[in-house]
């Protein structure tokens, strides 16, 4: 394969039943791109099928790699251990569940010309999306302390479609601690100390997934922590010029 210009990073826990599935989309669209592109599976653990699913389809299909590891650790270490191993110089992560519509990807790497970071916001004008009023009342409650606790101005921190350019995450990357819930904020926390640009862009997403209580609080509890690193210890701070 030639030199690759486009990588995906794709999580996966449990999602043996659609892995294939969404692989297919994910290919479908990238190459209307015209790039040169990877997609790198990272089994975060999973305990069903998924690892033997995703591996059957990248004997098919070369522009496929899977990695991953036995014990479940969380999406955020799924996520830096996939840049980790990405070649492209653009690096695109997305949720393996595939609730964006991905017609829109040529827009995010059109983006980077304007930035260093482009992120999906559900809150964008131009987004469409179905989402059940609960979780809709979560995400703005969650916004909103995330704004008070680190001083992140953005709309939106936790669509699951993200490009970064290689040189901006090749030096986020090794100062991110978050392994679970919080990890796109410690990303985003971290990107504003070095002054960089994210941009907004909208996104078309139909989510239906449900969630635990139990998920919310662990997220809060992320928060607290980057918000104590960030703003207390001065942790980031001071690895910055290390």
């Amino acid at each position: 394969m030639s030199r690759v210009e486009l990588s995906f990073v794709l999580p996966a826990y449990n999602e043996g039943d659609s892995i294939e599935g969404a692989l297919d989309t994910l290919d479908r669209v990238v190459k209307e791109t015209g790039l040169q592109y990877e997609i790198v599976v990272v089994d975060d653990g999973s305990m069903d099928s998924t690892w033997i699913n995703a591996i059957e389809y990248a004997s098919k299909n070369g522009h496929v790699r899977v990695m991953g590891y036995k014990k479940n650790i969380g999406k955020g270490y799924a996520v830096k251990k996939g840049f980790m191993q990405a070649a492209g110089d653009i690096v695109i992560f997305l949720d393996s569940d595939l609730e964006i519509n991905l017609e829109r990807i040529s827009n995010y790497i059109e983006a980077l010309r304007q930035g260093d970071i482009v992120i999906a916001s559900k809150w964008h004008p131009e987004s469409t999306v179905e989402i059940p009023l609960i979780r809709r009342f979560l995400g703005h409650g969650f916004n909103l302390l995330v704004r008070l606790l680190t001083r992140v101005k953005l709309k939106d921190t936790q669509t699951g479609l993200k490009a970064i350019k290689r040189t901006a995450f090749e030096r986020i990357f090794p100062r991110l601690a978050v392994k679970r819930y919080a990890f796109d904020v410690e990303l985003l926390a971290v990107a504003n100390l070095y002054g960089l640009k994210v941009v907004e862009m909208p996104v078309n997403i139909k989510m239906n997934s449900s969630f635990r209580l139990i998920d919310v609080w662990r997220m809060f509890v992320d928060l607290l922590g980057i918000a104590y690193r960030l703003r207390v210890l001065r942790w980031y701070q001071r690895t910055l010029h290390t």
